[in-house]
């Protein structure tokens, strides 16, 4: 029979970091853990990881513990198989930070709690993943201190997020750097965060554009589906849509949100899209309609950073990920991957 418990932890960021929703100086995470009757020694551990304000599931602190309660008491009470597990997580899909928790908890179990999830080239420490150097909100200086330290440890790929400061020091800070940079040596992405009203994003992405941005995440504020696609129709600069997959679980709606605005990219975050289930389908719908893809963390701690680097490892993308995280945090969780020169890698 399986058993499940959950603990509450906190992270300290080691310097704020500035978002869309504020300046983050701490993360919380629920930490889920399934053991089996049969061999209670071995340990499955999955997080639970939330973004107030930008988790569709969470509400409040009692709210959201008392959620993960009633689904470990679940667990506890008649659900006692892998199968009926994995059944429970197809019920909760509206809490999809909780679904990847119980999800990943339940791949560690299977696997004998060594948090080694699949056989890929990465996890066998053969082959790297790409991933983009990302830069937090702030004034000019830290935006281009940042800048700086990412150069210097080899990243090919920087992210930016803009709508902290205003726009034309931003483009100013993006130009500078195409300027030392060209397209074939660095890749530059830009985040919005829906920072640009309907009137006037065609002009931003229009200047954008003329610095060879590979793409820009979510130029508008989200459900504004037809505004989306026709701005999709018409930018020079690639569109990634990020935000406005979160809260969409059918399969069904999935492929009409997809099929309606033609995004040039989608981003995937398996703590806010639906799990690691959630997002295979995302995914699946994305490569039938010729849509890319790539996948990025939603600032968990090594625990489910190294599931999602994992389940990453398995597919055959050659974009740069979202995976970069893992140094934010004073009190992190140890880990076998490391971020060096632009790559994230498994050490032996």
């Amino acid at each position: 029979m399986i058993r499940a418990t959950f603990e509450k932890k906190t992270f300290h960021f080691k310097r704020p970091s500035g978002t869309s929703r504020g300046v983050l100086t701490e993360k919380h995470a629920w930490f889920i853990s399934l053991s089996d009757s049969e061999n209670p020694t071995v340990i499955g551990l999955g997080e639970c990881s939330i973004i107030p304000g930008l988790s569709p599931d969470f509400v409040d602190f009692e709210q959201y513990e008392n959620q993960v309660k009633s689904c470990c008491d679940q667990i506890n009470s008649s659900v006692n198989t892998f199968e009926s597990i994995e059944i429970l997580c197809a019920e909760i899909g509206e809490f999809p930070s909780i679904v990847f928790g119980i999800e990943t908890a339940l791949l560690d179990l299977r696997n004998g709690g060594k948090s080694f999830f699949y056989d890929t080239s990465f996890t066998r420490s053969e082959t790297k993943i790409p991933i983009n150097g990302l830069i937090w909100m702030g004034d000019e200086a830290y935006m281009q201190a940042q800048i700086e330290d990412k150069l210097q440890e080899g990243y090919r790929c920087i992210k930016m997020k803009i709508g902290a400061i205003e726009f034309d020091k931003e483009f100013a800070i993006l130009e500078s750097l195409r300027q030392r940079f060209p397209a074939d040596q660095l890749t530059l992405r830009v985040d919005a965060n829906g920072a640009f009203s309907v009137l006037e994003a065609l002009e931003r992405l229009t200047q954008l554009s003329t610095l060879e941005i590979h793409s820009i995440e979510q130029p508008i504020q989200v459900n504004q589906w037809e505004a989306m696609a026709e701005l999709c129709q018409k930018s020079p600069l690639p569109i990634a849509l990020d935000e406005e997959l979160i809260g969409i679980h059918e399969l069904e709606a999935k492929r009409n949100l997809l099929e309606t605005i033609q995004p040039h990219y989608i981003i995937l975050k398996p703590s806010l899209h639906g799990g690691i289930s959630g997002t295979k389908s995302w995914i699946e719908i994305a490569e039938k309609l010729n849509i890319p893809w790539w996948i990025t963390s939603a600032l968990e701690s090594n625990v489910g950073l190294n599931h999602i680097a994992q389940f990453t490892s398995t597919y055959d993308n050659l974009l740069f990920q979202g995976l970069g995280t893992g140094g934010l945090y004073v009190e992190n969780t140890p880990t076998k991957m490391q971020t060096k020169g632009g790559f994230l890698e498994m050490l032996q």
